[in-house]
């Protein structure tokens, strides 16, 4: 690969897109020396810090980086982009709701949306990190008529990653020796965290912790996550989500390890009783530049609950978008 990859990062001033734009300029997505451009976007009162980044991003040299383009149109930031990382979003403030938060963002997706499809690859992969992601997925696709909607996908690979490190300290492992962990459903705190498939070296997880600890503090500690690395550190995960960015994305364009998979809100088929048309949290394996939903897993009543609860509340935050005048 010789030709510039044309990458677009949204939010780019921001902590995630700032982690983001130095590890993919490194090669860490695409392999070192692939020449890229990073196409950087923000809105108009961060272009100045966005500026500040490009000349951080100059000063390291990068072998891989050939331009950095800064831009507050999105029509020229998705210009020819074959790598699109959706981060920029209206955060959640103090006493706003999750339908909140929905309303205000399902206008910068639904715009995103429209410009990707003017302006991007026919064939770019669109990572939805922004929340509530998986319905600004929807919003975003839905707004691309002419791309492909299997080109889109949410991020719950940070969830998944949570997961994999929670388990691996449960049973003394490290993460990398964990396979077959699963995120169903929605990146909220109705996920389902599902170890009943996992593997920890090659033994059955479930064989190695108690089905107490599975159902009850495990879950929890991966769905509230989030919220306590906001107390702890006074603001929310930055280089973590970077980081399952990076591996979300790697993983679509070359491929999951042979015999395992990663977690990916995509498209829903309806498979294992999920709802269609919203994009819900499967697990998938990448091969090819393709994705593909893991089929014939028995799952047990416990988890067909849990996968039913969290497809209600995409459902239901669905139907809260299609309402609003956009």
């Amino acid at each position: 690969m010789s030709q510039s990859t044309q990458l677009a990062i949204t939010g780019a001033a921001g902590q995630i897109g700032y982690q983001l734009a130095f590890r993919i300029a490194s090669g860490q997505l695409l392999g070192y020396g692939q020449p890229l451009t990073l196409r950087l976007i923000e809105i108009a009162p961060a272009m100045k810090a966005l500026r500040g980044v490009a000349m951080e991003l100059a000063d390291c040299a990068f072998e891989s980086l050939r331009e950095v383009i800064t831009t507050e149109r999105l029509e020229e930031g998705f210009r020819g982009a074959e790598y699109v990382f959706l981060v920029g979003a209206k955060p959640r403030g103090p006493g706003m709701e999750r339908s909140d938060l929905l309303t205000e963002n399902a206008r910068i997706f639904s715009r995103q949306g429209q410009a990707l499809n003017e302006q991007a690859d026919d064939r770019a992969k669109v990572l939805v990190v922004g929340n509530p992601a998986n319905t600004n997925a929807l919003l975003a696709a839905s707004n691309a008529p002419d791309m492909n909607p299997r080109n889109f996908s949410a991020m719950t690979r940070l969830d998944h990653n949570r997961a994999c490190a929670q388990l691996a300290a449960r049973t003394g492992h490290h993460a990398r020796s964990v396979e077959r962990m699963i995120i169903w459903g929605n990146h909220s705190a109705t996920q389902y965290p599902d170890l009943s498939q996992a593997l920890v070296d090659g033994r059955t997880a479930t064989a190695l912790v108690d089905e107490e600890w599975a159902r009850g503090e495990f879950l929890t500690t991966v769905q509230q996550r989030g919220a306590s690395v906001i107390q702890a550190r006074g603001t929310s995960s930055a280089a973590s989500a970077a980081s399952a960015a990076i591996d979300h994305m790697r993983d679509w364009a070359h491929g999951t390890r042979d015999g395992d998979w990663v977690s990916m809100a995509v498209p829903s088929d309806g498979s294992y009783g999920a709802p269609e048309g919203v994009y819900f949290s499967y697990p998938v394996r990448c091969a090819d530049g393709a994705w593909e939903i893991v089929q014939g897993l028995e799952l047990d009543e416990f988890s067909r609950d849990k996968i039913r609860i969290t497809g209600d509340e995409l459902v239901a935050e669905r139907s809260a978008a299609s309402q609003l005048d956009l």
